[in-house]
């Protein structure tokens, strides 16, 4: 596991849909990896997640809402997935600013399954070879990107490092680059 004490990742999501596995593995290997993880949500409280779209998963606190968040102070943005989460994350204007911030000042953006709607809504993905959920290949298309069937992608073709993943299944690979992009 990499050391990446010193570093701050900021996590967006909505306060209900997201993939749990998509947001609860990535904070714990992160946190025992040192950084420092601030999970930003529509509205304080809990994050409810969800197993499969459907079950019932484990609550997460939120530490900030998207207008408290610090999108400055941190070296790598994490946008889980969960179709539910995903579909209103996109709708935020605070939550595509703050990809926008990342994106446009040449930060790492990490993006799982569906979470790469964000990405997408956010107009950052042209130029990018990328991977998602299947289904999202036609809007990453439309979005000027290049949609693959790989575990992981990372890639800079968009101007800033971005890494991508299918669905859970590929987390380890996911953790991976997001753990080799914070410690370059």
């Amino acid at each position: 596991m990499a050391d990446l004490t010193g570093k701050r990742v900021l996590t967006i999501v909505t306060s209900y849909g997201v993939e749990q596995d998509e947001l609860v593995v990535p904070l714990e290997h992160l946190r025992a990896a040192g950084a420092e993880v601030v999970v930003a949500s529509n509205e304080p409280g809990e994050v409810r997640t969800l197993v499969g779209d459907k079950d019932p998963g484990r609550s997460v606190p939120v530490d900030v809402t998207y207008d408290q968040a610090d999108p400055a102070g941190a070296d790598l943005l994490l946008v889980p997935g969960g179709t539910i989460n995903a579909d209103t994350l996109r709708l935020q204007d605070a939550a595509v600013g703050i990809v926008k911030d990342f994106a446009g000042s040449g930060r790492p953006v990490a993006a799982i399954c569906h979470g790469l709607w964000a990405v997408v809504e956010a107009g950052v993905a042209a130029g990018a070879t990328l991977t998602s959920y299947p289904s999202l290949a036609t809007d990453v298309r439309n979005a000027g990107g290049t949609w693959v069937d790989r575990p992981v992608v990372r890639d800079d073709g968009a101007g800033y490092p971005l890494v991508t993943s299918r669905n859970p299944g590929d987390l380890d690979d996911f953790l991976g680059q997001v753990d080799a992009v914070l410690s370059s």
